[in-house]
């Protein structure tokens, strides 16, 4: 079969089952393993472990490249990757020749939904990603409906690695902040990642400053609040997320609808 992937304006040949697929994208690994499709996966990147319980697949490469040895001894019959920052190793690897698939960094909860059907087609399980995005709709809704009414503003800083960024609406973290029954206070921003003006913060008064750091790079909530002098004009309850599979604002895969239960949690004590 004939495989168009327009966000690296490449064809492929992709064969009727896919039996050997390389998945250089964490969400979508779990995305595969929820729908009873790990089986077929025999590469995955260093970060999926995080996600998978027990994960025993070879790591394949990461997010912005690729081992290159391991890849000709897998030989994949389909690679995964995403677009944004991994778009440039999806070129590369469709420059090789290599039969890959670049899956849209989701820009809503729905865009999470939407991946999920993406991928059971390429695979050709279809069913099984339509029935996987229903169970995740279902499970978002009724954590929904168990927010209180008072929904706290909520100021997002995600910090990857050295590079810090906040959240507009055009993202699936403004959603998940959305479903765990709380608002970002620049949800009405056209922008997905950005970084704010402090100042614009502040006039803001948001009730909860929502920061999420990785292992390698922490952050220290109380030490940012005091550089930017926030302490006498912001009263804030800090919430920390980490890479941690049910607590990571940045891993859209099944696992957000854990992640919006947890957050619920802290927004709502």
């Amino acid at each position: 079969m004939k495989i168009c992937c327009e966000s690296l304006d490449y064809q492929f040949d992709l064969p009727e089952r896919p039996e050997r697929v390389i998945c250089l994208v964490s969400a979508a690994t779990e995305a595969l393993y929820a729908m009873g499709l790990g089986h077929r996966v025999v590469g995955v990147s260093r970060y999926c472990g995080r996600y998978i319980r027990d994960l025993n697949k070879p790591v394949a490469g990461d997010y912005l490249r690729i081992d290159k040895q391991r890849f000709a001894e897998l030989d994949p019959d389909l690679v995964l990757v995403t677009t944004g920052l991994q778009r440039k190793l999806g070129l590369k690897l469709a420059g090789r020749g290599l039969p890959v698939y670049a899956l849209p960094l989701p820009n809503s909860f729905y865009g999470i939904l939407e991946n999920n059907v993406v991928l059971g087609a390429l695979l050709n399980e279809i069913r099984a990603g339509r029935e996987l995005s229903l169970r995740m709709e279902a499970e978002a809704a009724a954590i929904r409906a168990r927010s209180p009414l008072t929904r706290p503003r909520v100021y997002v800083e995600l910090w990857f690695g050295r590079h810090m960024r906040s959240i507009g609406g055009l993202t699936y973290i403004n959603d998940l902040v959305s479903i765990a029954g709380g608002d970002a206070i620049f949800a009405d921003k056209r922008q997905g990642y950005f970084i704010p003006e402090f100042e614009e913060v502040v006039t803001k008064r948001p009730d909860v400053f929502l920061v999420f750091s990785e292992e390698a790079y922490p952050v220290d909530p109380l030490d940012l609040i005091e550089q930017r002098r926030w302490k006498e004009a912001l009263s804030v309850r800090i919430v920390e997320s980490t890479v941690q599979r049910g607590q990571n604002l940045i891993q859209e895969g099944p696992s957000i609808v854990e992640t919006a239960s947890w957050l619920q949690a802290q927004l709502h004590p």
